[in-house]
């Protein structure tokens, strides 16, 4: 599993101190900055492989401002070219939100999906979902 502490900000809260239903996913994608560095090392959008195809999110509770959140990020599924993640957001020791998100290894250049890499493979498979 991957962790990321998130402290929420002013900006992403409403008159009545909830953080916006919009800022979850960018603190979901902010969470997955390790994957996408295992699919792009030098972080160059030039060379860049994740490409998102879906995203799910289920708002269980209210995230306030003022206390930090933290986001799990786990790998549910690995396929040839795609991989499925697992995400939840807690604060407070309490869930807030649950993410699925599809990506796919992608070469832009050749516009296709390509298998995902051995080595790429055997780093996810250390944060798969239940291990």
């Amino acid at each position: 599993m991957y962790t990321k502490i998130i402290e929420p900000r002013v900006s992403e809260t409403d008159g009545v101190g909830h953080i916006y239903n919009t800022t979850l996913p960018i603190w979901l994608e902010a969470a997955r900055n390790p994957i996408f560095k295992l699919f792009t090392p030098d972080d160059s959008f030039q060379n860049w492989k994740m490409i998102i195809l879906n995203i799910n999110v289920d708002y269980v509770s209210q995230v306030y401002f003022g206390k930090e959140a933290i986001v799990y990020t786990w790998v549910k599924k690995i396929g040839t070219s795609s991989l499925e993640l697992y995400e939840e957001i807690h604060q407070n020791g309490s869930l807030c939100a649950r993410c699925k998100a599809i990506y796919v290894n992608y070469n832009m250049e050749e516009q296709k999906s390509k298998p995902i890499p051995k080595s790429i493979r055997e780093a996810l498979e250390k944060h798969l979902y239940g291990k």
